[in-house]
């Protein structure tokens, strides 16, 4: 339009061009009986305004009605309406964008295809195959969705004679009711209403139908559920609500089953019930590989194994037998395999499985998580009896340590493969456990026995054990009731030894000589002796007593076994140096091992 007053005003710069512009505008507006043709004229500035779609002002439409330029009145009321007409269109178009949710960047031309498709479906109510196929490859999904909407409406108010009704909006209340009533709900009073407002009878005589079918619903629900004693019949009433859910075969909730116990209803709970554990046990049956037994009541055994099964509940034997008469063997490896899986954890979480549970796994071929269970419980027995040796073979120590664990005794063989890693002489958790279990059996044959000879065996050891003072309590007895000597002697022997242990070397010494009275030709009481006074570091004193247990009948090793024993547990790094020196002065070969010790008081001192 710029550029149109530009050229305007070029034109009133050169007076023939605007007699010529004045000329063309009077011929293409019909005015050209005016007479008058110079650009200065009211009428040239008409003409160029509405050639330039400007509206004219009421002013100037009287002054050409005034020169009787009727056919120059009607062109302009002609061009004038059809520019108005566009602008029109455009809104239209906008308006039916905005109401069929046409994206906003959706081209907005009125020579746009989408127009006559939505003015189609704006007054006919419908649109071809071909015209929804154009929205949907046009990615207008939300168009699509009213477009549908609309073809439901109109098809429900087909089927529920409610055609009379011209709002096709699925906004209208109309299609909410007829929803209702193509899904067989109850209407509210307001939508009841609304049908009779709007004369649709022939929509309210089937609602009514519906109803009294429904009507008879409720009654047959109540005698089929045990409730027909309860006085409510309304389709909108709980009771009615809780009777579909049973009937639709649903779980009721704590509410409504609280709500029903309420009321009375307690045999309506029961059925409700009775049918929670049938779909239940149908689920199981299809879970665990059981769908070709017939039986589905609850009553079953199955449904009891099932949960069982599912509740991670070992089966038992029974279980498992009543499975196999029953032919299912799919359900029986789920069974063995589920408990396989958690045997395996247990192991994995160090938690060591009892015999039967080994049982189950050889008996039913898991030899790998076998062999697992007893590395892992390998592992932990060898951290708990301190064994670091990580070349330490599996067996024999396995069985070993097991046998500790549930405190029953070596057998000889076991003992001596003990003796040969050395693992009873030097002592260790291993050892202790082995002296305390045979201690403990020894205490029991004196009980069932009633054999003394029982006791000395025991107390020694319990001191093997490191466990002085269950000894001194074992033989803590009247020996005036011992009639054997020899019995007296050993029992002193043994308790002397245990209060050594205790460092209590009075009491020791008062055992070993009371010992040697007893049994004066014994070399036992003259050893415990020696050793007492090694401990006083009163060596020559020792000596003698060992050398009185050697003549009646000490071994040599076994006197130096006792002096060893007596390095081992002195604390005083002097006293056992001065121990060593004594030692290798009295005989350098015999007691070579003590040079050791010289170099470890040695070795300290720096």
């Amino acid at each position: 339009m710029l550029r149109a007053i530009a050229s305007t005003i070029n034109m009133s710069k050169e007076s023939p061009n605007r007699l010529k512009h004045f000329s063309a505008l009077k011929s293409k507006y019909q005015a050209t009986q005016y007479q008058d043709s110079s650009p200065a004229s009211l009428l040239y500035l008409i003409l160029r305004k509405v050639d330039l779609d400007i509206e004219l002002s009421e002013l100037e439409f009287n002054w050409l009605q005034e020169h009787q330029l009727f056919e120059t009145i009607e062109v302009i009321w002609l061009q004038q309406f059809k520019m108005g007409e566009s602008k029109r269109l455009e809104a239209e178009f906008s308006d039916l964008k905005t109401k069929y949710k046409v994206a906003k960047n959706w081209e907005s031309s009125v020579g746009s295809v989408l127009y006559p498709i939505l003015w189609k479906l704006e007054s006919e109510n419908t649109l071809t195959d071909l015209e929804v196929k154009l929205l949907q490859d046009n990615n207008l999904t939300q168009t699509v969705a009213i477009v549908q909407e609309i073809k439901c409406f109109a098809d429900l108010k087909e089927k529920y004679q409610a055609t009379k009704y011209q709002d096709s909006s699925p906004h209208s209340p109309l299609y909410k009711i007829l929803q209702k009533l193509d899904t067989e709900a109850s209407l509210s009073d307001f939508e009841y209403e609304w049908l009779l407002n709007h004369e649709l009878f022939e929509a309210i005589e089937i609602f009514e139908k519906q109803e009294s079918v429904r009507q008879a619903k409720v009654t047959q629900l109540k005698n089929k559920y045990q409730a027909s004693q309860h006085p409510d019949t309304s389709l909108s009433g709980q009771l009615y609500q809780i009777l579909q859910k049973i009937d639709a075969d649903k779980k009721i909730i704590y509410s409504e089953i609280y709500w029903l116990e309420q009321q009375g209803l307690t045999e309506t709970i029961a059925i409700a019930k009775e049918l929670e554990r049938k779909r239940e046990f149908i689920a199981l049956k299809a879970k665990y590989k059981a769908s070709q037994y017939q039986d589905s009541s609850p009553t079953s055994y199955l449904y009891t194994i099932l949960r069982k099964l599912d509740s991670e509940t070992h089966l038992n034997e029974q279980d498992i037998n009543y499975l196999r008469q029953s032919q299912l063997p799919g359900t029986i490896e789920i069974a063995n395999e589920k408990y396989a899986s958690l045997l395996k954890s247990k192991i994995v979480s160090e938690v060591v499985l009892s015999d039967l549970e080994i049982d189950w796994l050889r008996t039913n071929e898991y030899e790998d998580i076998i062999i697992l269970a007893q590395h892992k419980h390998f592992t932990a027995l060898k951290r708990k009896y301190r064994l670091a040796d990580p070349s330490l073979p599996l067996e024999p120590f396995y069985a070993i340590m097991v046998k500790l664990e549930k405190k029953e005794r070596l057998d000889p063989k076991l003992v001596l493969q003990l003796m040969e890693e050395d693992l009873l002489s030097r002592g260790g958790e291993i050892a202790l456990a082995y002296y305390r279990l045979e201690a403990e059996f020894y205490e029991q044959e004196l009980s069932r026995t009633g054999h003394k000879w029982n006791i000395p065996t025991a107390s020694g050891y319990w001191r093997k054990a490191d466990e002085p003072e269950q000894a001194l309590k074992l033989t803590n007895l009247d020996l005036n009731r011992v009639n054997d000597s020899n019995l007296k002697s050993a029992i002193l022997v043994t308790r002397g030894a245990a209060f050594r242990d205790m460092y209590n070397l009075d009491d020791a010494e008062t055992c070993a000589k009371k010992a040697m009275e007893y049994q004066p030709d014994s070399h036992q009481p003259y050893t415990l002796m020696g050793a007492i006074c090694y401990d006083k570091y009163d060596y020559e004193q020792g000596n003698y007593w060992f050398e009185q247990a050697i003549q009646r009948g000490a071994e040599t090793k076994d006197i130096d076994a006792e002096i060893k024993r007596v390095f081992r547990s002195t604390k005083d790094e002097n006293k056992r140096h001065e121990a060593a020196e004594y030692l290798l002065k009295k005989d350098s070969k015999r007691y070579a091992w003590a040079k050791s010790y010289l170099k470890k008081t040695s070795d300290n001192r720096k």
